[in-house]
């Protein structure tokens, strides 16, 4: 059983991540500040594979912190790194809190990956580092653009460093640029859990359905798109966690020729903002109440992926499609609303 670092654990994807690891016989440690996060969601985790998952509440700025977690676990295999700052909207009012986080983790953890010899590193990386391609789908030969927003730049800037440190080092690197990961685990123990207001479009839809938010707000209508909302490449998070697994069984069995590979995450299908709020109306029953607004800082019109070589190369199979990805979203909403504990904290950020 191949230890595995999963750093950003107690959040959305690293939960997901965490739970598809432990079930194809992978042991597994977390590392989370919780400053995003709650342990809540691990606790989840935990229920479904029925063990415990330690974590460690590490700032990964800060170095002797996190070399410490490689001096307790030295049989670390891999890393998959999520931990980082996401919010686009936030990231455009608050750059330089993103460049610090975002840069200053990751190569604090690649000091780690060098000094205590890890032999493999999977990166969690963004569509967001096309930019606004010419053209889509994008490939991974797409060439990038200027960033939207400094957090599409942190991930630009983090594949950089990853490829000429896997040039200089003995680590083979991954990079999974995923699109839009929606949902949640079908067992609805967890899901996506915002702090605070959420910036992103499904847990927006569910709130707003459930009632703890007013209305959802679009952003832009005048997009040359189907119907002039923004088109994204919806994923469901489980089909993703199943990628990070299939990237690290692919990098452990040597399969890789290359000291640093890209895959696209997407279902390769785009969807606009309007027709994923369809989705949700049908799926669930409940009708939204939506207002179609000026368009927001940092948003690319239109991406979705080709996702052929992740498909041939890790055997990735996606098993959701966006009624699916609805569905569980909103299961896990009405899951945290039987838990009013839980509900009325969520948004005081407690853990």
């Amino acid at each position: 059983m191949p230890k595995i670092l999963v750093t950003g654990g107690c959040g959305y994807i690293g939960a997901h991540t965490i739970v598809d690891l432990i079930e194809h016989g992978y042991d597994v440690i977390s590392v989370d500040n919780n400053s995003r996060s709650t342990m809540r969601i691990l606790e989840g985790a935990e229920k479904i594979v029925g063990r415990g998952i330690k974590n460690y509440k590490v700032d990964l700025c800060n170095f002797d912190d996190t070399r410490a977690i490689f001096q307790e676990n030295e049989d670390i295999a891999g890393i998959i790194h999520f931990a980082a700052y996401k919010a686009v909207g936030e990231s455009v009012e608050q750059p330089l809190m993103y460049f610090e986080n975002n840069l200053t983790s990751l190569i604090n953890l690649l000091k780690c990956v060098q000094e205590f010899n890890v032999p493999y590193f999977v990166f969690s990386s963004s569509c967001t580092v096309y930019g606004s391609p010419d053209k889509i789908p994008v490939t991974e030969a797409t060439p990038p653009k200027p960033a939207e927003s400094p957090y599409g730049y942190t991930k630009q800037m983090g594949e950089q460093i990853i490829n000429e440190f896997s040039k200089a080092v003995n680590t083979q690197c991954v990079l999974l640029r995923y699109f839009n990961p929606v949902g949640a685990h079908p067992s609805a123990l967890i899901g996506e859990l915002p702090l605070g207001k959420p910036s992103n479009l499904v847990p927006v839809i569910t709130q707003t359905a459930i009632g703890k938010l007013p209305q959802v707000q679009v952003f832009g209508g005048d997009y040359d798109t189907r119907d002039g909302s923004c088109l994204r490449d919806y994923i469901h998070v489980c089909d993703i966690s199943r990628a990070h697994t299939l990237a690290v069984d692919f990098l452990i069995a040597g399969k890789s020729d290359k000291r640093c590979e890209v895959f696209n995450l997407g279902t390769g299908v785009g969807v606009t903002v309007l027709e994923a709020i369809k989705a949700f109306e049908k799926v669930s029953g409940e009708k939204l109440n939506y207002m179609v607004g000026p368009r927001r800082p940092g948003d690319v019109m239109a991406i979705y992926a080709n996702n052929e070589y992740a498909v041939k190369t890790l055997g990735w199979d996606i098993k959701y499609n966006i009624d699916d990805m609805m569905s569980t979203a909103w299961k896990w909403e009405q899951k945290l609303k039987a838990d009013e504990s839980f509900y009325s904290n969520q948004h005081a950020g407690l853990n």
